[in-house]
Order: structure tokens, then sequence, then C-alpha cells
């Protein structure tokens, strides 16, 4: 090759070299802007292709339509991306909220999922990988659960019942495995205590008689209700709830504290009480 044709695709020297000054000057430019060069400006965090803020405009128009209308104009996925974006300000979150509700169930599931469930789900390239992603969720349940039992606590609870219905179900509904709870009341039937006794197996917990009897007596209690959940979803009683209840109130019927109830927590707001199925 002759040196016309070595030299035909370069630029002359004063011109390359202007050039090269030129980029320099703007990348320089940029670096005391703050501004992005093109090439730093085609990705986004962790890799991914975010250039394309088309989840902002999603995020403001989900925002609005909270504001206007309510939590009624949105789906449960959206309400969970709205708590997703504090866990997650610069990712597209949609595609995780959707797996979380497909995951657990529905939103009350989520947000009361226990955190080594929710950590490292991920979809689409955004994860609950830390601790504050998964706190971000899970305070939502905590705070849902602490307004519905304030409903209830140091109030007659007989006169609000559904009131306690609605809480017992919060707390217990989506519980994996049995729990006993303890609802302590005084001879006012004001709620003075709420307890959980004991956590067993997916279909069994051991309850003792006489250390419900002792609490009772520590707190000054006056009257008890009952409550257990069936992690099943069926909220009917065993012939072992009914005799473990009858062993109960023969052991508080010895000291004089009534048990008003014994209430079974199923999933889907279905829930049995002793009481009103005259098994108590």
């Amino acid at each position: 090759m002759d040196d016309a044709g070595l030299t035909a695709g370069l630029l002359p020297l004063p011109d390359l070299l202007s050039s090269r000054i030129d980029t320099a000057s703007n990348a320089a430019a940029n670096a005391a802007t703050g501004s992005p060069s093109p090439a730093a400006d085609s990705g986004a965090e962790d890799g991914t292709e975010d250039g394309d803020p088309h989840y902002l405009d999603h995020r403001n128009r989900l925002r609005r339509r909270f504001l206007d209308r309510g939590a009624d104009a949105l789906e449960d996925y959206e309400l969970l991306e709205m708590v997703l974006f504090a866990a997650s300000p610069r990712r597209d979150v949609k595609p995780l909220a959707k797996l979380l509700i497909r995951t657990f169930g529905d939103l009350w599931g989520v947000v009361n999922a226990p955190p080594e469930r929710l950590r490292g789900l991920k979809a689409e390239g955004v994860s609950l990988g830390t601790d504050n992603a998964v706190a971000t969720v899970r305070i939502v349940g905590a705070a849902a659960l602490r307004a519905l039992q304030q409903r209830v606590i140091d109030r007659p609870v007989l006169a609000s019942w559904q009131a306690l219905i609605d809480y017992c179900a919060a707390a217990m509904a989506h519980e994996p495995t049995e729990q006993f709870r303890l609802l302590f009341l005084d001879r006012k039937n004001k709620l003075i205590a709420d307890e959980v006794q004991q956590r067993g197996t997916i279909d069994h917990t051991p309850v003792y008689p006489r250390e419900v009897v002792k609490r009772a007596l520590e707190l000054s209690a006056a009257a008890v209700i009952l409550v257990h959940n069936h992690p099943s979803g069926d909220p009917t009683p065993s012939r072992a709830d009914v005799e473990m209840t009858k062993e109960i109130v023969r052991a508080g019927n010895a000291i004089g504290l009534v048990v008003h109830d014994h209430l079974v927590i199923g999933k889907g707001g279905r829930h049995t009480s002793f009481k009103a199925q005259r098994l108590l």
C-alpha cells in the first residue's frame, strides 16, 4: 500500500489534535457541572438500563390517583408499588410488587410475611436484598396491626366485638403455625392484656390450663377470651380444641375466672365462636 492509501482515512494532524482537545474540554466541563457524558448516560443503577424514565411518570400517576381518589382507586399491587418506592427509588418496582402478591396471596400476607421469606425475592433486577427493603415492607403490616389493636385495648371488648374479631384475624390468620392467644379482661370487660401464650406446629399448640390461670392471677383479670388460629384456613374446632377449652373453663372456675369465649381464626375472614356454636 502506498503512502496516499495509508493516510486516506486519517485526519490531518492539526485537526486531530483540535478534536481531542475539544473532547477533553467537554468532559471536564461536564464533570464540573455534574452533567453526565453521553457514554455515562446510557446505563443506570446496578448496571441496568434505566435511561428511559417511564417509571417516574408511572409513580407520579399512582400518587395523584391515590391522593385524588383514595386507596380504592388502586389495585393491591399498585398500593404495594407505592410502599416499594422508598425501598427502590430509581427502579421500576411493579414486577416485584406483582411477584410478592403472587407469592404471599394478598397484600396483608405480604406486609406480614416473615423477614426471611421476604429477603432476596427478586423480579426483573429489583430485589428485597437489604434490611432496609425488608423493613420498608414489614413496617406497613406492623403499623396496621398496632392501629387495629388500639381499637380494642383498654376498651370494653364485648361492646366492640367486631373490632376484636378484625384484630384477631389480622394478627393470626396468616400465621404459618398455630398460635394460642389470651385476651385478659378486667371486671368491666376492658381488655387489659393481649398475650401469645404458646406457639405450636401447623396443626397443634400445647396449652396448659394452669399457666392460663396463673397469668390471670398475676394480672388480677376477671375474665379471659381464648383465641387460636388454624393455618389450614378452616376454623372448624377439633375435638382436641373442645376438650382443651373445657379444661381451661374448669381451672378458671376454681378461681372465679370467667371464660367468655374461644375464637378459632381461619383464613378469608372466617372464624368460629365457641359461644355462638354453644360449645362453651
